[in-house]
C-alpha cells in the first residue's frame, strides 16, 4: 500500500523549519585581507585610524583660506600628495594636488580650471564656497566606529573598505565541508559516450560552482550507482568529512531510489513536499553529525531550491547576517493569465526599458531558461500576471553569489 500524502508545505514555513536545525559552525582562521573575499566575517573590524586621516584635497588646485578668495595671492608652497605641508599663513595660496594634506591654516581648495596666474600670483576666476574641495579627517571613517560588523560576507567593496582602515588581516568564520553525490545509472559525465536512455550529468557542475561561490569547501564524490549498499557507504564516507551532505535526485519512492531508505538505514530523513514550482520534493536529515539534504533531480528545479533554500542554510552556517536575497519591484512585460496553484518561481530577462520578459518555457527541464535569464520572479501562488504589473523580482546577480 502507497504511503499517504503529505500536505504541501509553503515555503516560508519550510524555510523556518531548516534553518531552525541549522547552528552556525565552531572555529575560525585568520587570513590575508587579500585571500578573504567570499568569506564571511567573524568578529567586528574596528577601525584604529580615521580614514582620511588628515583633511586632504579632492582635487588638482590651490589651497588658501576661503576669506582670501577675492585677492592676489603668492603661492608659497607646493604640496604633492605624501608631503608634510607647513602651515599657510593669511594672504598666501598652495600648489596642491589630489590627496595631498590640507595645510593648516587653509580651508577651500580651489580647482586649477577656476584659476589663473597674474604676474606670479594666483587669481580666483569663480566664486568658492568655503569648505569646497576638501575632504574632512575622518569623514569616511572615525577611529573605534565599527567598519565591517560580523557576519558580512567579504566581497571587494568590503575588502577595499577594510584595507583603508589598514587591516592586513581578517579573521573568518571556518568554511563549510558540503560532500555532494549524484543517484542514478542514466547519469553519464561529459566527455563520455551518451549511450540509449543515459543524459549528462549537469546537476554535478551547477551545484559545485555554486557551492564555491559560497565559500564552501566541496568534497565531490561523484555518481554512486543505484544500488542500497553502495549508497549507504557513499553516505557514510560523506558524513566522515563533511558538514553537509548534498544530493540531487532519487528521494522519491521509486523501487530504483535507494537514496531514501540508505538515509534512513543511516540517520534520519523527513521528506517535505514544498508548494514551489520548480521544485516541490526537498529532504532534510541527519547522518551522523552531518546534515543532509536532498533535492530534486530536474536541473532547474535543482537550481530554484537550492537558491530558496540551501543557500540560506550555509550562509547561517557560516553566521552571516543577510540569509535570504533582496526582491525589486519592476514591471512584467508579458502576461502570465495561468498560474500555478503552489508559489512560483519563473526565469525572466531585464529589458532594455528596465521591465521583464518571460522565456517562452518555464519546464523544470529546461536549463536553458536559467542561462537566459537574469534572475526569477518570485510569484505568489494563484496569481496571474497582465502586462504592466509590478512583480517581485530576484536578481541572479544576487542569488549566484
Amino acid at each position: 500500500m502507497s504511503e499517504p500524502r503529505k500536505p504541501l508545505i509553503a515555503l516560508d514555513d519550510a524555510l523556518t523549519s531548516l534553518l531552525a536545525q541549522i547552528a552556525p559552525l565552531a572555529g575560525t582562521e585568520t587570513l590575508a585581507a587579500a585571500d578573504a573575499r567570499g568569506r564571511v566575517l567573524a568578529n567586528d573590524l574596528v577601525s584604529p585610524v580615521d580614514v582620511p586621516p588628515a583633511d586632504n584635497s579632492a582635487m588638482d588646485g590651490y589651497a588658501l583660506r576661503a576669506a582670501d578668495a577675492a585677492s592676489l595671492l603668492p603661492v608659497t608652497q607646493r604640496i604633492p600628495a605624501g608631503s608634510v605641508p607647513s602651515p599657510l599663513p593669511a594672504g598666501q595660496a598652495a600648489r596642491i594636488f589630489t590627496g595631498a594634506q590640507v595645510p593648516p591654516g587653509a580651508d577651500t581648495v580651489v580647482m586649477q580650471e577656476h584659476t589663473e596666474l597674474v604676474d606670479g600670483q594666483l587669481r580666483i576666476t569663480q566664486p568658492i564656497a568655503a569648505g569646497a574641495n576638501v575632504r574632512l579627517r575622518g569623514e569616511d571613517v572615525r577611529t573605534g566606529s565599527v567598519v565591517l560588523p560580523a557576519g558580512t560576507r567579504l566581497d571587494a567593496v568590503s575588502l577595499g573598505l577594510a584595507a583603508t582602515a589598514g587591516a592586513a588581516q581578517l579573521t573568518v568564520t571556518r568554511r563549510p565541508r558540503v560532500a555532494v553525490f549524484s543517484t542514478g545509472d542514466e547519469l553519464v559525465m561529459p566527455g563520455e559516450p551518451l549511450p540509449p536512455g543515459a543524459i549528462y550529468n549537469s546537476n554535478r557542475f551547477t551545484l559545485r560552482a555554486l557551492l564555491d561561490g559560497l565559500g564552501c569547501e566541496v568534497v565531490d564524490l561523484g555518481i554512486v550507482p543505484d544500488k542500497l549498499d553502495a549508497t549507504r557507504a557513499a553516505l557514510r564516507e560523506a558524513a566522515s568529512r563533511a558538514d553537509v551532505i548534498l544530493t540531487s535526485g532519487g528521494v522519491s519512492v521509486g523501487e530504483e531510489d535507494h537514496l531514501r531508505p540508505a538515509v534512513q538505514a543511516e540517520g534520519q530523513l523527513d521528506l517535505w513536499a514544498i508548494a514551489i514550482k520548480p521544485g516541490k520534493p526537498f529532504a532534510y536529515g541527519r547522518v551522523g553529525n552531518a546534515h543532509f539534504i536532498g533535492l530534486p533531480g530536474n536541473p532547474v528545479s535543482s537550481l530554484v531550491t537550492f537558491l530558496v533554500l540551501v543557500r540560506p542554510a550555509l550562509l547561517k552556517l557560516q553566521g552571516a547576517s543577510r540569509l535570504t536575497p533582496r526582491g525589486y519591484r519592476l514591471v512584467a512585460g508579458f502576461d502570465w493569465p495561468k498560474p500555478d496553484k503552489r508559489r512560483e518561481f519563473l526565469r525572466v530577462r531585464l529589458d532594455e526599458e528596465g521591465g521583464l520578459a518571460l522565456f517562452t518555457n518555464q519546464s523544470s527541464g529546461v536549463l536553458t531558461s536559467a542561462f537566459w535569464a537574469d534572475g526569477l520572479i518570485d510569484n505568489p501562488a494563484g496569481q496571474a500576471i497582465k502586462a504592466g504589473d509590478a512583480v517581485r523580482f530576484l536578481p541572479f546577480a544576487e542569488l549566484l553569489s
